[in-house]
């Protein structure tokens, strides 16, 4: 079969529903993208901080798994007329290609009661999206990437979600959001379940409402707030600023962020009352990034954030968050693309991160991480756009098992059309 056939044969099953009328843009504006994803990920445990002498002795050493996902993206275009309609479909596949009962739980795939890894898992989603002047309501399956809520992608299948979301860019240099989140899947699971507190172990779970706006006040200078609540669970507001300032021949970026939490409702996940203000200052130049930042948290608890998403933190690195009770961290980090010695596409990172003060059922508590990634995106040729990303990471703690870590990543876009 044709490439032109099948892709009409495609999208006449997704657009079945609509008018007859609108099918033309619906279907000519439409994109199908396959995304194969090969991840290795091994990482070895070094102590047994923080466990008691019985677990200690059952504690797996090391977590070894190889897996190749299939991510299958289909984006609609829209109806003509006022109310522009459109359908979006995601379709996820990990299989298993090699793993162990004592190597599993890397986060790359499901894990059997009897410790074992599943050969494969499967997911799939829909979105119907309704386009208004510049305002944009979708419905279904989403991947929200918001200041109170980002969904983890660092692995081999994102993090996805169901529920609502609205965003509009009706005014000038001004972006809305607002949206109810009521399910979700972890990124390592085929099941759909209700929304609930990482680090939360019952059997409660909340839906999620959240609402933000992003103002461009000028192209140096970015502000956002947003309000997000897990419903019984917590509450939560973001404040941020992004500042950009020409110095010396290159730029010198400034990012401020806020998070002020409380529990709330029932509050499942027990008593949250604390702040957050983090700050990182970067200077690029020449192909150079250096940066520097510190974090502090104050009042009780650590920072809340919903089951497995990445935190919308300086701090949420490799392994390690930081973001336990009353924590505070220095950090800093180097980033050099090499496209700036004529190498495209290459670039390395490193960075070191060191927290203390944390409480985590004790006074005085630190942890540290050091990481490296080096990652190089084919520009052209056959291979155009494959992605080889390697990373290392070390991670030690006074209240965790410390960790080496070592990944890599093959990424390769596929545009079917």
């Amino acid at each position: 079969m044709s490439l032109t056939l099948a892709r009409g044969a495609a999208c006449g099953l997704l657009c079945g529903c609509l008018p007859v009328a609108g099918a033309t843009d619906f279907i000519e504006d439409s994109k199908l993208k396959l995304q194969l994803r090969n991840v290795y990920f091994n990482e070895n445990f070094r102590d047994e901080q923080g466990m008691s002498p019985r677990a200690a002795a059952t504690a797996k050493s090391e977590r070894t798994e190889w897996a190749q996902g299939f991510l299958l993206d289909y984006q609609s275009g829209y109806t003509p007329g006022t109310l522009g309609l459109g359908l979006d479909a995601l379709g996820l596949l990990g299989v298993r290609l090699d793993s162990g009962r004592g190597r599993s739980g890397t986060g790359l795939l499901p894990v059997h009661d009897d410790g074992r890894a599943a050969d494969t898992f499967a997911s799939a989603g829909v979105t119907v999206k309704a386009r208004v002047g510049q305002s944009l309501v979708r419905h279904g399956t989403l991947l929200p990437k918001l200041p109170v809520l980002v969904h983890n992608d660092a692995r081999l299948m994102p993090q996805t979600y169901q529920g609502t979301q609205l965003t509009s860019t009706a005014l000038d240099n001004l972006t809305l959001t607002a949206g109810h989140l009521t399910r979700f899947k972890q990124r390592d699971s085929s099941n759909s379940t209700g929304l609930y507190l990482d680090g939360y172990s019952g059997g409660e779970a909340g839906d999620f409402s959240f609402a933000g706006a992003d103002y461009t006040f000028s192209k140096q200078l970015r502000l956002s707030y947003y309000h997000g609540q897990l419903e019984h669970f917590y509450r939560q507001d973001f404040a941020g600023l992004v500042h950009d300032h020409a110095l010396a021949g290159g730029v010198l970026t400034t990012d401020l962020r806020y998070f002020k939490s409380k529990s709330t409702g029932a509050a499942y996940g027990g008593p949250i009352d604390n702040d957050m203000l983090s700050g990182q200052i970067a200077y690029t130049h020449s192909g150079h990034t250096f940066g520097a930042g510190y974090q502090q948290l104050n009042g009780k608890a650590g920072l809340p954030y919903i089951s497995g998403a990445t935190v919308y933190s300086f701090s949420n690195v490799g392994i390690g968050k930081f973001i336990e009770e009353d924590e505070k961290t220095w950090m800093a980090s180097y980033v050099y693309n090499f496209a700036a010695a004529g190498v495209p596409g290459l670039t390395f990172m490193t960075r070191y991160l060191s927290g203390d003060n944390g409480r985590s059922g004790a006074a005085g508590l630190s942890e540290w991480e050091r990481d490296a990634e080096l990652a190089y995106v084919v520009q052209s040729g056959p291979a155009k756009g494959l992605g080889v990303k390697l990373r290392n990471y070390v991670y030690r703690s006074d209240f965790a098992r410390g960790r080496d870590s070592n990944r890599l990543y093959l990424t390769y876009d596929i545009a079917l059309w």
